[in-house]
């Protein structure tokens, strides 16, 4: 096995990082190569120093800085003005009062609330399922609406407008979209949220987006462009990630039928299969962050200016927290991993995401016990141009 010497490096199996990953993480776990702007940058790759990284607040999460590490050919164009500027790429103070300022949404005990209407969407879309000709495309029918459907409505968003999100953040997370077609696809879905933002200004209404319009005007703090910015990010965070996993669980499942046998014989195990789901797959595996000044990682020092690249995937796998890491074990405890980030960026939407999936699975395996891959899983769609891992389409019969 070889380190990476650049980066994106291809999945080429669904089930495991690609052996760069473990290469590094073994033999180079700080080291430093080349990224899509061009650019050197540092790559972390163990789980202890990923979690140092992310909870050091002398790294910046400022994606507006010129030499922050960009992931994707041309840079992040989407970096224009500082009101399109989200939580994701401000530090403290900012973010803090931002983060604050929304949090209660996405509360244990908020996410609870919305439980049975969770559960109605999740029948709903699996009685159109059983009703439908054989095979079903999971992913149109199940992982793409699931998620869709709550963030729009917790937003306010109209839900039949959700083909226009989903088509555009295609195209932002797609590695291969160009600058010019990143930038034309993020300045649509922000001049759709501020006509939107506009509407409810007048008549908020009971949702996410019409009680922080009342909320910060009553805090003297009102900023259409600020809440277009919370709006775009809570929206593309929304969906494209669960819906992601959805897929790829239904298939680790299919892929382990002992595993997934725990969680109908005793859905108290749905949960822990859930968090040992977000580790195996690492969906989002590559977080950037700058120094602000020089600091000592792992024994390496990293200089002010340089850019560091997290690796959650290589991380989530670390032999040293996480034993026989390449077993989809549900009963292992995988709370500890990262694929939620780590720190004061931590997922703002984590217990949200959580919920959805453990309704999805224990629903689905439930109604559909029969349930069966049409394709072999070698010949399924997986998304390997893509900045968040997942699958284009899920072939299922029962």
């Amino acid at each position: 096995m070889t380190t990476m010497e650049e980066l994106p490096v291809a999945r080429k199996c669904p089930f495991a990082p690609p052996e760069e990953y473990t290469a590094t993480r073994e033999e180079a776990p700080i080291h430093r190569v080349k990224i899509p702007d061009g650019k050197q940058a540092w790559v972390v790759s163990r789980h202890e120093d990923v979690r140092a990284v992310l909870n050091d607040p002398r790294f910046s999460a400022d994606r507006f800085n010129p030499d922050f590490p960009t992931l994707v050919p041309g840079g992040n164009v989407t970096r224009r003005t500082e009101a399109e500027r989200t939580m994701l790429a401000m530090d403290a103070p900012q973010h803090g009062p931002e983060r604050k300022a929304v949090l209660g949404e996405f509360t244990v005990k908020r996410v609870g609330e919305l439980k049975p209407r969770i559960q109605e969407i999740v029948d709903g879309l699996i009685d159109d399922i059983l009703a439908s000709d054989q095979p079903v495309d999971l992913v149109e029918t199940l992982s793409l609406p699931v998620p869709s459907l709550v963030i729009c409505e917790l937003l306010g968003v109209p839900y039949e407008d959700h083909e226009f999100f989903q088509e555009n953040t295609k195209q932002l997370i797609k590695r291969a979209t160009t600058a010019e077609a990143r930038r034309a696809a993020f300045e649509r879905v922000q001049s759709y949220l501020a006509d939107l933002i506009a509407t409810k200004e007048t008549d908020p209404g009971d949702d996410l987006l019409g009680r922080q319009i009342v909320k910060r005007r009553e805090e003297g703090t009102y900023d259409r462009a600020k809440l277009v910015s919370l709006a775009f990010l809570l929206l593309a965070a929304g969906h494209e990630t669960t819906a992601n996993m959805i897929s790829l669980g239904t298939v680790a499942f299919l892929h382990n039928p002992d595993q997934l046998a725990l969680i109908k014989a005793d859905p108290a195990k749905t949960l822990p299969a859930v968090e040992e789901l977000l580790r195996y797959f690492s969906i989002v595996d590559n977080t950037a962050r700058l120094a602000k000044e020089d600091v000592e990682v792992g024994g390496v020092t990293i200089k002010a200016g340089e850019g560091v690249v997290l690796m959650a995937y290589a991380a989530n796998w670390d032999p040293d927290v996480f034993a026989d890491s390449a077993a989809f074990d549900i009963e292992r405890g995988a709370r500890h991993h990262v694929a939620f980030g780590f720190g004061p960026h931590q997922c703002l939407g984590q217990n949200l995401a959580r919920t959805e999936l453990q309704i999805v699975f224990d629903t689905l395996f439930r109604r559909i016990p029969t349930l069966k891959l049409a394709k072999e899983v070698e010949d399924l769609p997986f998304k390997d141009d893509a900045l968040i891992y997942g699958l284009y389409e899920l072939p299922v019969t029962w």
